[in-house]
């Protein structure tokens, strides 16, 4: 089958971005000091990927501010992501983070001024209903859905406005500057509010080992698989596998964590009304609006 090896591979890396969670919880370090390493390890790797593949790193001085304050939303997005673990689980944490396609459909008709289409709508609505559930029964991980929903909104976010820049320029080179950009912004938060307690940053050998697996396998290798994979199979068929990430996550940490990650029927009730509401997304949106890019 033509480009078989392609969508294994695709596969692969959703699998292993459902792995950024399963480190999430592993890793011993509060949330901003984890982000703090895994952009500057994600620096360090993109820089050498795009080194070793002769690109230039001259870049307009306005875009690489613009690339910088994106870096900053990328930044929050991944704290959000990792504190809604800390405070719960990353079953909650994934299921709400499948929330980013809602989220998507409200910012781009803003960001980039196209028609808002009656499908995502729709589909919001059902995703609400199963956000409903999550919170109904699992009220006891409020906060981490809170956090973990702040951050599906920071993703959608981050999604539109890095679809508009990577149009006519490089992604390897615009998410080299953002990792850089929320490097540097982490550093300051971490000089001027917390005076960089080195006793917070302190971490062991598998926190090292897991920092390292997230900031490079996680980070600059997924990416930019992803890159090369949207050369020889559909942006379409990306896109739905990406939304398996969740999925996969989920069930890496039922088996990794046990007890921990059990959850009630009507949370897995919400995420599948969730999940199914994304894969049904592009689908529906190919039926009832033609004339929509897709």
């Amino acid at each position: 089958m033509k480009n078989t090896g392609s969508i294994f591979h695709l596969h692969i890396i959703v699998f292993i971005l459902g792995f950024t969670a399963i480190l999430g919880k592993l890793i011993s370090i509060q949330a901003i000091e984890l982000v703090w390493y895994r952009t500057l390890i994600a620096s360090l790797f993109l820089f050498g990927i795009n080194f070793f593949k002769n690109k230039s790193f001259n870049v307009r001085r306005k875009d690489i501010v613009i690339y910088l304050l994106v870096g900053f939303i990328v930044a929050a997005h991944w704290i959000t992501f990792f504190h809604a673990i800390k405070v719960s689980n990353v079953s909650v944490t994934l299921a709400c983070l499948s929330t980013t396609t809602l989220f998507t459909g409200i910012v781009e008709p803003l960001v980039i001024k196209r028609k808002f289409y009656w499908i995502e709508a729709v589909l919001g609505i059902f995703i609400i209903l199963g956000l409903y559930l999550i919170f109904e029964f699992e009220l006891r991980y409020k906060l981490g859905i809170i956090f973990a929903l702040t951050s599906a909104m920071l993703a959608g976010v981050f999604n539109v406005i890095n679809k508009k820049l990577t149009q006519d320029k490089d992604a390897g080179i615009i998410s080299f500057f953002e990792m850089i950009g929320g490097f540097f912004i982490i550093t300051l938060y971490l000089l001027f509010f917390q005076g960089f307690d080195i006793g917070r940053m302190r971490i062991n050998l598998m926190d090292g080992v897991y920092l390292l697996l997230l900031g490079s396998i996680c980070t600059a290798y997924a990416f930019t698989s992803i890159i090369e994979l949207m050369k020889k199979i559909s942006a379409y068929l990306v896109i739905l596998s990406i939304n398996l990430e969740p999925v996969y996550g989920v069930i890496m940490a039922y088996f990794i964590f046990g007890t921990s990650e059990y959850m009630s029927t009507g949370f897995y009730i919400g995420t599948v009304i969730i999940i199914f509401c994304v894969f049904m997304y592009q689908p529906l949106m190919r039926v009832f609006h033609k004339s929509a890019p897709q």
